[in-house]
Protein backbone atom coordinates (compact mmCIF):
# COMPACT_ATOMS: atom_id res chain seq x y z
CA UNK A 1 0.00 0.00 0.00
CA UNK A 2 0.97 3.80 -0.73
CA UNK A 3 1.84 6.20 2.10
CA UNK A 4 -0.23 8.41 3.61
CA UNK A 5 2.17 10.99 2.15
CA UNK A 6 1.28 12.53 -0.79
CA UNK A 7 2.31 11.36 -4.45
CA UNK A 8 3.95 14.24 -5.91
CA UNK A 9 6.60 15.94 -3.92
CA UNK A 10 7.45 19.91 -4.96
CA UNK A 11 10.64 21.92 -4.69
CA UNK A 12 9.78 25.63 -5.19
CA UNK A 13 12.49 28.02 -7.05
CA UNK A 14 12.82 31.14 -5.87
CA UNK A 15 10.67 30.31 -2.90
CA UNK A 16 10.94 34.02 -1.05
CA UNK A 17 8.84 33.69 2.12
CA UNK A 18 7.12 30.46 1.04
CA UNK A 19 3.73 31.74 -0.63
CA UNK A 20 3.27 29.38 -3.58
CA UNK A 21 4.76 26.65 -1.35
CA UNK A 22 1.93 27.56 1.82
CA UNK A 23 -0.53 27.07 -1.51
CA UNK A 24 1.09 23.29 -2.70
CA UNK A 25 0.79 22.24 0.70
CA UNK A 26 -2.82 23.22 1.79
CA UNK A 27 -3.93 21.32 -1.49
CA UNK A 28 -2.07 18.26 -0.31
CA UNK A 29 0.94 18.70 -2.72
CA UNK A 30 4.35 17.56 -0.07
CA UNK A 31 7.26 19.99 -0.16
CA UNK A 32 10.59 19.20 -0.28
CA UNK A 33 12.42 22.03 0.02
CA UNK A 34 13.11 26.15 -1.04
CA UNK A 35 15.79 26.93 -2.67
CA UNK A 36 16.05 31.05 -2.22
CA UNK A 37 19.37 33.77 -2.30
CA UNK A 38 17.64 35.70 0.47
CA UNK A 39 18.95 34.30 4.04
CA UNK A 40 15.92 36.40 5.16
CA UNK A 41 13.61 33.69 3.64
CA UNK A 42 15.34 31.30 5.76
CA UNK A 43 13.32 31.71 8.75
CA UNK A 44 9.83 32.11 7.68
CA UNK A 45 10.35 29.50 5.37
CA UNK A 46 11.07 26.38 7.52
CA UNK A 47 9.26 27.79 10.07
CA UNK A 48 5.88 27.72 8.06
CA UNK A 49 6.58 25.05 6.12
CA UNK A 50 8.69 22.32 7.73
CA UNK A 51 10.85 22.12 4.80
CA UNK A 52 14.32 22.42 3.84
CA UNK A 53 15.44 25.64 3.02
CA UNK A 54 18.46 25.92 0.47
CA UNK A 55 20.28 29.54 0.38
CA UNK A 56 21.48 29.38 -3.16
CA UNK A 57 21.60 31.15 -6.50
CA UNK A 58 19.45 29.13 -8.81
CA UNK A 59 21.97 29.69 -11.66
CA UNK A 60 24.30 27.36 -9.62
CA UNK A 61 22.07 25.11 -9.08
CA UNK A 62 22.90 21.35 -11.14
CA UNK A 63 20.07 19.05 -11.85
CA UNK A 64 21.52 16.76 -9.42
CA UNK A 65 20.82 19.39 -6.19
CA UNK A 66 17.14 18.43 -7.19
CA UNK A 67 17.27 14.79 -7.43
CA UNK A 68 18.65 14.79 -3.71
CA UNK A 69 15.87 17.02 -2.98
CA UNK A 70 12.78 14.92 -4.70
CA UNK A 71 14.64 11.89 -3.24
CA UNK A 72 12.62 8.96 -4.22
CA UNK A 73 9.48 11.00 -5.10
CA UNK A 74 6.74 9.08 -7.21
CA UNK A 75 5.69 11.99 -8.83
CA UNK A 76 8.56 14.84 -8.80
CA UNK A 77 7.10 18.93 -9.20
CA UNK A 78 8.92 21.79 -9.97
CA UNK A 79 7.90 24.68 -9.09
CA UNK A 80 9.06 28.60 -9.08
CA UNK A 81 8.51 32.21 -9.37
CA UNK A 82 11.58 33.89 -11.43
CA UNK A 83 12.41 37.67 -9.68
CA UNK A 84 10.16 39.58 -11.96
CA UNK A 85 11.44 42.94 -11.39
CA UNK A 86 12.71 43.42 -15.03
CA UNK A 87 8.61 42.51 -16.27
CA UNK A 88 6.97 44.55 -13.74
CA UNK A 89 5.01 47.14 -14.83
CA UNK A 90 6.40 49.45 -12.05
CA UNK A 91 9.25 50.08 -14.54
CA UNK A 92 7.16 52.28 -16.28
CA UNK A 93 9.53 51.69 -19.84
CA UNK A 94 12.71 51.75 -18.17
CA UNK A 95 15.15 49.46 -19.92
CA UNK A 96 15.76 46.42 -18.73
CA UNK A 97 17.46 44.43 -21.18
CA UNK A 98 21.18 44.15 -19.11
CA UNK A 99 19.79 42.97 -15.62
CA UNK A 100 20.83 39.52 -14.68
CA UNK A 101 17.13 38.46 -13.45
CA UNK A 102 16.16 38.20 -17.14
CA UNK A 103 18.55 35.00 -17.50
CA UNK A 104 16.58 33.96 -14.07
CA UNK A 105 13.99 32.68 -16.26
CA UNK A 106 16.42 30.30 -18.81
CA UNK A 107 17.98 28.88 -15.76
CA UNK A 108 14.73 27.37 -14.69
CA UNK A 109 14.45 25.69 -18.10
CA UNK A 110 17.97 24.60 -18.26
CA UNK A 111 17.09 22.72 -14.75
CA UNK A 112 13.76 21.24 -16.34
CA UNK A 113 15.70 19.90 -19.30
CA UNK A 114 18.32 18.09 -16.40
CA UNK A 115 15.60 16.57 -14.63
CA UNK A 116 12.59 16.22 -16.46
CA UNK A 117 10.21 16.37 -14.02
CA UNK A 118 6.37 15.35 -13.91
CA UNK A 119 4.99 18.76 -13.52
CA UNK A 120 6.33 21.95 -13.45
CA UNK A 121 4.27 25.22 -12.37
CA UNK A 122 5.36 29.06 -12.97
CA UNK A 123 3.55 32.20 -11.74
CA UNK A 124 4.85 35.85 -12.62
CA UNK A 125 3.60 39.27 -13.48
CA UNK A 126 1.37 39.54 -16.48
CA UNK A 127 3.86 41.33 -18.77
CA UNK A 128 6.49 38.48 -18.88
CA UNK A 129 3.79 36.62 -20.85
CA UNK A 130 4.52 39.21 -24.17
CA UNK A 131 8.51 38.47 -23.53
CA UNK A 132 11.00 35.92 -25.79
CA UNK A 133 12.02 34.95 -22.89
CA UNK A 134 8.76 33.39 -21.96
CA UNK A 135 8.58 32.38 -25.30
CA UNK A 136 11.24 30.27 -25.21
CA UNK A 137 10.20 28.93 -21.46
CA UNK A 138 7.05 27.89 -23.38
CA UNK A 139 8.91 26.13 -26.54
CA UNK A 140 11.32 24.25 -23.82
CA UNK A 141 8.79 22.79 -22.62
CA UNK A 142 7.02 21.47 -25.68
CA UNK A 143 10.10 20.16 -26.75
CA UNK A 144 10.47 18.24 -23.81
CA UNK A 145 6.78 16.59 -24.18
CA UNK A 146 4.97 18.56 -22.05
CA UNK A 147 1.28 19.15 -22.17
CA UNK A 148 1.49 23.14 -21.74
CA UNK A 149 -1.21 25.49 -20.60
CA UNK A 150 -0.94 28.93 -19.37
CA UNK A 151 -2.78 33.03 -18.63
CA UNK A 152 -3.57 35.33 -16.68
CA UNK A 153 -5.31 34.23 -13.27
CA UNK A 154 -7.29 37.45 -11.07
CA UNK A 155 -6.58 37.07 -7.91
CA UNK A 156 -10.80 37.41 -6.10
CA UNK A 157 -12.34 34.51 -8.04
CA UNK A 158 -10.11 32.21 -6.15
CA UNK A 159 -10.49 33.63 -3.21
CA UNK A 160 -7.47 36.40 -2.62
CA UNK A 161 -8.88 39.79 -1.12
CA UNK A 162 -6.83 41.48 -3.78
CA UNK A 163 -6.45 42.47 -7.00
CA UNK A 164 -4.02 40.72 -8.11
CA UNK A 165 -3.99 38.92 -12.12
CA UNK A 166 -1.00 36.93 -12.04
CA UNK A 167 0.62 35.01 -15.44
CA UNK A 168 0.68 31.20 -14.27
CA UNK A 169 2.11 28.05 -16.22
CA UNK A 170 0.82 24.26 -15.71
CA UNK A 171 3.36 21.71 -17.27
CA UNK A 172 2.93 17.97 -17.63
CA UNK A 173 4.17 14.71 -18.80
CA UNK A 174 1.72 12.20 -17.88
CA UNK A 175 -1.48 13.88 -19.24
CA UNK A 176 -3.48 16.65 -20.40
CA UNK A 177 -3.23 19.65 -17.72
CA UNK A 178 -5.17 22.65 -17.89
CA UNK A 179 -4.82 25.90 -15.39
CA UNK A 180 -7.43 25.79 -12.96
CA UNK A 181 -10.71 27.68 -13.07
CA UNK A 182 -11.73 30.42 -10.70
CA UNK A 183 -14.89 30.02 -9.18
CA UNK A 184 -15.45 32.84 -6.71
CA UNK A 185 -18.32 34.98 -7.48
CA UNK A 186 -18.51 37.09 -4.19
CA UNK A 187 -14.99 38.19 -3.58
CA UNK A 188 -13.52 38.49 -0.16
CA UNK A 189 -13.38 41.88 0.75
CA UNK A 190 -10.61 44.38 2.60
CA UNK A 191 -13.49 44.23 5.62
CA UNK A 192 -13.54 40.18 5.42
CA UNK A 193 -9.88 39.90 6.26
CA UNK A 194 -8.65 42.68 8.42
CA UNK A 195 -11.26 44.31 10.51
CA UNK A 196 -11.13 42.00 13.53
CA UNK A 197 -7.23 42.98 13.78
CA UNK A 198 -7.19 45.16 17.00
CA UNK A 199 -7.15 48.94 15.91
CA UNK A 200 -4.05 50.88 16.06
CA UNK A 201 -3.50 54.57 15.58
CA UNK A 202 -0.02 55.97 13.53
CA UNK A 203 3.09 54.71 15.36
CA UNK A 204 1.38 51.58 17.45
CA UNK A 205 2.28 48.49 17.72
CA UNK A 206 0.26 45.36 19.06
CA UNK A 207 1.53 44.09 21.93
CA UNK A 208 0.67 40.30 20.87
CA UNK A 209 2.13 40.36 17.28
CA UNK A 210 5.17 42.50 16.02
CA UNK A 211 3.79 42.66 13.11
CA UNK A 212 0.83 44.38 14.00
CA UNK A 213 2.63 47.74 13.79
CA UNK A 214 1.42 51.32 12.00
CA UNK A 215 4.44 53.44 10.69
CA UNK A 216 4.68 56.50 12.00
CA UNK A 217 3.13 58.94 10.10
CA UNK A 218 4.50 62.50 9.48
CA UNK A 219 2.19 65.41 10.81
CA UNK A 220 1.22 66.24 7.02
CA UNK A 221 0.67 62.42 6.24
CA UNK A 222 -1.41 62.25 9.30
CA UNK A 223 -3.74 65.07 7.71
CA UNK A 224 -3.24 63.38 4.31
CA UNK A 225 -4.92 60.77 5.60
CA UNK A 226 -7.74 62.29 7.96
CA UNK A 227 -8.55 64.05 4.69
CA UNK A 228 -8.77 61.49 2.41
CA UNK A 229 -12.16 59.27 1.79
CA UNK A 230 -11.86 55.53 1.47
CA UNK A 231 -11.70 54.76 -2.63
CA UNK A 232 -10.87 58.73 -3.25
CA UNK A 233 -8.03 60.67 -4.15
CA UNK A 234 -5.68 63.47 -3.78
CA UNK A 235 -8.16 65.87 -5.18
CA UNK A 236 -10.15 65.31 -1.97
CA UNK A 237 -7.44 67.25 -0.22
CA UNK A 238 -7.44 70.98 0.20
CA UNK A 239 -4.82 72.53 -1.67
CA UNK A 240 -2.17 72.95 0.94
CA UNK A 241 -2.05 69.06 1.39
CA UNK A 242 -1.51 68.21 -2.39
CA UNK A 243 2.26 66.28 -2.62
CA UNK A 244 4.23 68.22 -5.48
CA UNK A 245 4.49 64.98 -7.40
CA UNK A 246 0.55 65.66 -7.70
CA UNK A 247 0.92 69.14 -9.28
CA UNK A 248 3.18 67.99 -12.35
CA UNK A 249 1.93 66.83 -15.53
CA UNK A 250 2.15 63.30 -14.60
CA UNK A 251 0.27 63.69 -11.27
CA UNK A 252 -3.12 62.02 -13.08
CA UNK A 253 -0.86 58.66 -12.67
CA UNK A 254 -0.82 59.20 -9.04
CA UNK A 255 -4.30 59.61 -8.02
CA UNK A 256 -4.25 56.35 -5.66
CA UNK A 257 -0.75 57.53 -3.53
CA UNK A 258 -1.69 58.47 0.04
CA UNK A 259 -5.18 56.66 -0.28
CA UNK A 260 -7.37 54.81 1.68
CA UNK A 261 -8.74 51.12 0.64
CA UNK A 262 -12.34 50.76 0.69
CA UNK A 263 -13.45 48.25 2.96
CA UNK A 264 -15.82 46.32 1.03
CA UNK A 265 -14.20 45.46 -1.71
CA UNK A 266 -10.56 43.29 -2.58
CA UNK A 267 -7.40 45.76 -1.96
CA UNK A 268 -5.11 47.30 -4.76
CA UNK A 269 -2.46 44.97 -5.23
CA UNK A 270 -0.08 44.39 -2.46
CA UNK A 271 3.61 45.29 -2.96
CA UNK A 272 6.84 45.59 -1.44
CA UNK A 273 5.98 49.03 0.22
CA UNK A 274 2.58 48.08 1.10
CA UNK A 275 3.30 49.41 4.51
CA UNK A 276 4.13 52.97 3.28
CA UNK A 277 1.02 55.66 2.61
CA UNK A 278 2.82 57.20 -0.46
CA UNK A 279 3.69 54.36 -2.30
CA UNK A 280 0.38 53.44 -3.20
CA UNK A 281 -3.45 52.99 -1.98
CA UNK A 282 -2.53 51.83 1.06
CA UNK A 283 -4.16 53.78 3.87
CA UNK A 284 -6.17 51.97 6.46
CA UNK A 285 -10.00 52.50 5.38
CA UNK A 286 -10.94 53.41 8.40
CA UNK A 287 -8.36 54.38 11.30
CA UNK A 288 -6.05 57.28 10.02
CA UNK A 289 -2.89 55.37 9.12
CA UNK A 290 -1.41 53.21 6.73
CA UNK A 291 -1.33 49.10 6.27
CA UNK A 292 1.08 47.36 8.70
CA UNK A 293 2.94 44.07 7.79
CA UNK A 294 0.41 41.75 9.28
CA UNK A 295 -2.46 43.11 7.47
CA UNK A 296 -0.45 43.14 4.01
CA UNK A 297 0.42 39.64 4.52
CA UNK A 298 -3.25 38.80 4.91
CA UNK A 299 -4.06 40.94 2.49
CA UNK A 300 -1.50 38.67 0.05
CA UNK A 301 -3.50 35.00 1.43
CA UNK A 302 -1.19 34.36 4.00
CA UNK A 303 -3.09 33.53 7.28
CA UNK A 304 -3.33 35.17 10.41
CA UNK A 305 -0.64 32.87 12.31
CA UNK A 306 1.64 32.98 9.41
CA UNK A 307 5.51 33.82 11.14
CA UNK A 308 8.08 35.57 8.98
CA UNK A 309 11.08 37.05 11.91
CA UNK A 310 11.47 34.77 15.16
CA UNK A 311 9.38 36.56 18.44
CA UNK A 312 12.42 37.88 19.85
CA UNK A 313 13.03 39.45 16.70
CA UNK A 314 11.77 43.44 15.87
CA UNK A 315 10.83 43.07 12.04
CA UNK A 316 12.40 45.09 9.66
CA UNK A 317 9.76 47.19 7.20
CA UNK A 318 11.45 47.08 4.29
CA UNK A 319 12.89 43.04 4.39
CA UNK A 320 9.42 42.11 5.47
CA UNK A 321 7.54 44.28 3.34
CA UNK A 322 9.63 42.81 0.56
CA UNK A 323 9.12 39.46 1.27
CA UNK A 324 5.30 40.01 1.46
CA UNK A 325 4.87 42.34 -1.52
CA UNK A 326 6.83 39.58 -3.64
CA UNK A 327 5.10 36.31 -2.75
CA UNK A 328 3.09 34.17 -4.92
CA UNK A 329 -0.48 34.38 -3.28
CA UNK A 330 -0.76 31.23 -1.74
CA UNK A 331 -4.08 30.64 -3.01
CA UNK A 332 -2.80 30.53 -6.62
CA UNK A 333 -0.05 27.43 -5.48
CA UNK A 334 -3.45 25.96 -3.97
CA UNK A 335 -5.20 25.85 -6.79
CA UNK A 336 -2.93 24.61 -9.87
CA UNK A 337 -1.46 21.79 -6.82
CA UNK A 338 -5.03 19.95 -6.80
CA UNK A 339 -4.72 20.32 -10.68
CA UNK A 340 -1.85 17.87 -10.01
CA UNK A 341 -3.14 15.45 -7.68
CA UNK A 342 -6.48 15.24 -9.83
CA UNK A 343 -4.02 14.69 -13.03
CA UNK A 344 -2.92 11.80 -10.61
CA UNK A 345 -5.32 10.74 -9.54
CA UNK A 346 -7.05 9.98 -13.24
CA UNK A 347 -4.23 8.77 -14.02
CA UNK A 348 -3.76 5.84 -11.45
CA UNK A 349 -7.25 5.27 -12.07
CA UNK A 350 -6.97 4.16 -15.67
CA UNK A 351 -4.28 1.49 -14.18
Amino acid sequence: MRSLESPVVAVDLFCGAGGLSLGLKQAGVRVAAGVDLDPACRYPFERNLKAKYLLKDVAKLTGEDLQQLWGDAEYRLLAGCAPCQPFSSHRRGADTSNEENWDLLSHFGRLIKDTVPHFVTMENVSRLKRMPVFTRFVETLIELGYEVDFGILYGPEFGLPQERRRLVLVASRIGFISLPRGSKKKFRTVRDTIEKLPPLQSGESDPNDVLHTARQLSPINLRRIKASKPGGTWRDWPEELVAPCHKKSSGSSFQAFYGRMLWDAPSPTITTQAYNLGTGRFGHPAQDRSLTLREAAMLQGFPRTYRFVPPTERPSMNTVGRLIGNAVPPVFGKAVGREFLELVRLQEGKG
